[in-house]
C-alpha cells in the first residue's frame, strides 16, 4: 500500500493542473518556506534570491526536516515546503494531501572528519556500522578508536528514511548509536562531523560540500555530479518542492521558475543535478522512490 500511495503522490504531482494564473502577483507578499535542511543549504537559498529579485516577491526560509515541509504543507501553516522524500501517508495522513514537485537529484553520501585517513566504505561495511557491527576505526583502514555514529531522530526523515531503503529494506531499521548522538536536523549532524575526528554520518552531497568535511567513496565511486547524473553512484534520491493541490498563483510561480531554465542552471552552479537532466534516473528508483543497490 506504501508503495501505491507514494507513486500516486508523485503521478498526481505531475499531472494535476495547476489553477489559472493571475496576472498581477502582487510584488508585496512574501513567501514561507519550510523543510529539508539538506533541500535548503543546497539550492533554496539561492533559488530563492533569484526569484525575489526576477519578482520583488520575498521567500522567507526556514529548515524544519522533510516531515515538516509536507505536513506543514498540508496544514497551510506555510505557503510551501521541501522534502528530501516522497509523501507517505501511510506515515501521515496529512502527505496525502499534497503535491510533491521533484526538481532535483540528490546523493546520500558518507562524511567523516577532513583529518579522518578513510578514503572509502562499502555498502556492506556502512550496513554494519549503523547496526552496531563494525565499532571501531581500524576496521575501516582507520585508527584505533570507537566510531561515532551521528544519525536523525525518528524514522520519518528525509535522510534516515532513503537510508534505511537502501541498506535494509526496512524503514524500521534501528540504528545503533548514543542518545547524544541523535540530532533533530542534518544541520547539527554536519557541524558534529566538522568537529568531531572521529564522527561518521551521512547527509546529502549538496549540503556536504558546503560543509567543511570529508566526503567517502562509496562501493568505489565517488558521488560527482557527474556520476549522479549518469546513476554510476547508486545512493541517490529525488529533491521535491511541495505545495498544496491548488497553490497560489506567487507558488505556482515559483515551482516553474525551479523547472525554468534560469533555476536550472542555479541548480548545476550548486553542483545540484536538475531533475529532467536525469529523467533516466528514475526508472531506477525501485523502492518508495529511491535506488536500492
Amino acid at each position: 500500500m506504501a508503495q501505491f500511495t507514494a507513486l500516486t503522490t508523485l503521478l498526481l504531482s505531475l499531472f494535476v493542473p495547476w489553477p489559472a494564473a493571475s496576472e498581477d502577483l502582487g510584488q508585496d507578499k512574501a513567501l514561507t518556506w519550510a523543510g529539508c535542511g539538506i533541500t535548503k543549504k543546497s539550492f533554496m537559498k539561492e533559488l530563492a534570491a533569484a526569484f525575489t529579485e526576477r519578482t520583488g516577491i520575498r521567500v522567507d526560509i526556514e529548515g524544519g526536516g522533510a516531515a515538516r515541509g509536507l505536513r506543514d504543507t498540508a496544514d497551510r501553516r506555510i505557503d510551501f515546503g521541501g522534502s528530501c522524500r516522497m509523501a507517505l501517508p501511510d506515515l501521515d495522513p496529512r502527505e496525502f494531501h499534497v503535491l510533491t514537485h521533484p526538481v532535483a537529484w540528490d546523493a546520500l553520501v558518507v562524511i567523516v572528519h577532513p583529518g579522518n585517513p578513510v578514503d572509502g566504505i562499502t555498502s556492506d561495511q556502512l550496513r554494519e556500522v549503523y547496526t552496531g557491527k563494525i565499532t571501531n576505526w581500524k576496521a575501516l583502514g582507520g585508527p584505533d578508536h570507537e566510531i561515532e555514529l551521528y544519525v536523525r531522530k525518528g524514522f520519518s526523515s528525509g535522510v534516515g528514511y532513503a537510508l534505511r531503503q537502501y541498506l535494509f529494506q526496512n524503514t524500521q531499521q534501528k540504528f545503533v548509536t548514543t542518545k547524544d548522538r541523535v540530532k533533530r536536523s542534518s544541520g547539527p549532524i554536519e557541524k558534529a562531523v566538522e568537529a568531531n575526528p572521529y564522527a561518521i554520518a551521512v547527509t546529502g552531497v549538496s549540503s556536504a560540500r558546503k560543509r567543511k568535511v570529508k566526503i567517502l567513496d562509496l562501493d568505489g565511486k565517488t558521488p560527482s555530479f557527474e556520476n549522479v547524473k549518469a546513476g554510476r553512484y547508486k545512493l541517490y534520491r529525488p529533491l521535491y518542492l511541495v505545495t498544496t493541490p491548488n497553490p497560489s498563483p506567487e507558488v505556482k510561480e515559483f515551482v516553474e521558475f525551479a523547472y525554468s531554465e534560469a533555476g536550472k542552471r542555479i541548480l548545476r552552479a550548486n553542483q545540484v543535478v536538475p531533475y529532467y537532466d536525469a529523467l533516466e534516473l528514475s526508472k531506477n528508483l525501485t523502492v518508495f522512490g529511491f535506488g536500492v543497490k
